[in-house]
């Protein structure tokens, strides 16, 4: 089946202010023990900005949900300890973990980003799948 969008590997993409936000995740296998019920995913974020302003994330937002219901919230400043600047047409890729105690789950959020006039934009992360069977990217383990 050929997919319309421009990155086959994304699970969600998602565009709110003119911020484009991708989301993929894959399980690490050799890194997850499903005897101590302990499912460890990577994901990799893709944000581009296609609007007309630069825009710097300030900070993240996770909600993650397990197969059973229980949400874990997450908030923080930037990504992996970083606050990029986005102008008009730049991308920022990043890579993170997030564990469950369930085979699977579902992971969405927000940004929020400033413009250099101030303007605040929360920008959504669209829900994407943390299960064995997205596997849309390669990491190394």
């Amino acid at each position: 089946m050929t997919q319309p969008d421009t990155n086959p590997s994304a699970n969600s993409r998602t565009t709110t202010h003119g911020i484009e936000v991708e989301a993929a995740a894959q399980l690490l296998a050799g890194r997850s023990y499903p005897e101590q019920r302990r499912w460890l995913y990577a994901y990799r974020i893709r944000i581009a900005n296609v609007g007309d302003v630069p825009q710097t994330l300030m900070s993240r937002h996770w909600i993650i949900t397990d197969a059973s219901g229980e949400q874990r919230e997450v908030r923080g400043e930037g990504v992996v300890g970083e606050q990029p600047r986005l102008e008009p047409g730049d991308t920022h890729e990043y890579h993170s973990m997030a564990d469950l105690s369930t085979a699977w789950g579902t992971m969405e959020g927000s940004y929020l980003f400033v413009t250099d006039d101030g303007e605040q934009n929360e920008v959504a992360i669209g829900r994407f799948f943390l299960a064995e069977s997205a596997d849309n990217f390669l990491v190394a383990e």
